[in-house]
């Protein structure tokens, strides 16, 4: 096994205007190609936007959703990957031949669709349903998985996704700077987004306090250390829709360090070196060989009691 370079991208995302969407992430790979990147990998559903759909009727959805891969959208996404030799992993709804809605993710390359992952814990349209597996698949020598934003929240779908094998987890995201139920957290004045020229400091305080990347790192690098797994995080930055979001697009290694970071106040870049060794390394490696699966494996497979349940504080909170 080969060492690989990943690019972790943000920008700001045009609510459902594919095209513009599409030109960006081609300048993106472009640059990301130039720099050495063989892989390049983008935020939940870069392609069409994310939270103006919270609004979307079911016909509106279907409208905007594509099938997969045959729609245009991934059609013009392996053109991209082909035109800059790089592999993209980039996010869209997708509909199927049922009309069925779902938020999916893909992996392409010069050759067509590598990979297709559809979101378990999908929210912010009633109209779309929950995928049903997961999904692990090899990219240049190495074997990664795809768990889209809330998703990764839940710890089994991480831990469940690495026993399959996963070195790698792209995890594309639309979160932070959205109200909860945690102290600090919150939406950001876009005025701030505004005035970023003339004030990035205000602006950078809310990106990198407790409503944006301090948040994060309570938790993502211990996905990647628990797990001893490379996490590739990948988030807009900028206006979606109505809401402000941060960025801070990472790698994280599987000690837990974060090994590239997008910290620019616009679209960017950030370029990681995965390395084989630290896979084994990792502390997150021997804990796997140490499971005992015998104390816990019907704890862990029981239903719910029946007064838990999922709970959303509505469709425009963050994804905690």
């Amino acid at each position: 096994m080969h060492n690989l370079t990943i690019a972790t991208a943000q920008f700001e995302n045009a609510s459902g205007d594919k095209a513009h969407n599409l030109q960006v992430i081609s300048r993106l790979a472009a640059k990301a190609a130039q720099q050495g990147a063989q892989v390049i990998a983008f935020h939940e559903c870069s392609i069409t936007g994310y939270t103006f759909a919270r609004h979307l009727s079911k016909p509106a959805l279907l409208d905007l959703a594509e099938v997969i891969p045959e729609g245009d959208s991934i059609q013009q996404l392996i053109q991209i990957a082909r035109a800059h030799d790089i592999v993209i992993l980039a996010g869209l709804f997708e509909k199927d031949h049922d009309n069925q809605l779902f938020k999916a993710y893909v992996c392409v390359d010069k050759t067509g669709l590598l990979a297709k992952y559809r979101k378990l814990h999908p929210f912010i349209n009633p109209h779309l349903l929950p995928g049903d597996q997961y999904v692990v698949f090899d990219l240049l020598g190495w074997k990664c998985g795809i768990l889209i934003c809330y998703d990764n929240n839940i710890v089994e779908n991480v831990r469940a996704t690495a026993l399959l094998g996963a070195e790698i987890i792209f995890m594309p995201h639309v979160t932070m700077l959205t109200p909860s139920t945690r102290p600090g957290a919150g939406f950001v004045d876009p005025h701030l987004w505004e005035n970023r020229l003339t004030d990035p400091t205000s602006l950078r305080l809310e990106f990198d306090g407790m409503k944006g990347r301090a948040w994060l790192m309570k938790w993502l690098p211990a996905r990647a250390y628990d797990n001893g797994i490379y996490a590739v995080f990948s988030n807009p930055i900028g206006m979606d829709d109505d809401q402000l979001k941060n960025g801070c697009s990472m790698i994280i290694d599987p000690f837990g360090d974060v090994i590239a970071e997008c910290r620019a106040l616009g679209d960017d870049i950030a370029l990681g070196v995965c390395t084989p060794e630290k896979l084994q390394q990792a502390g997150g490696y021997r804990y796997r060989q140490a499971r005992r699966p015998d104390l816990y494996k019907a704890i862990l497979g029981q239903d719910h009691l029946p007064e838990q349940k999922v709970i959303w504080l509505s469709s425009d909170t963050d994804t905690e």
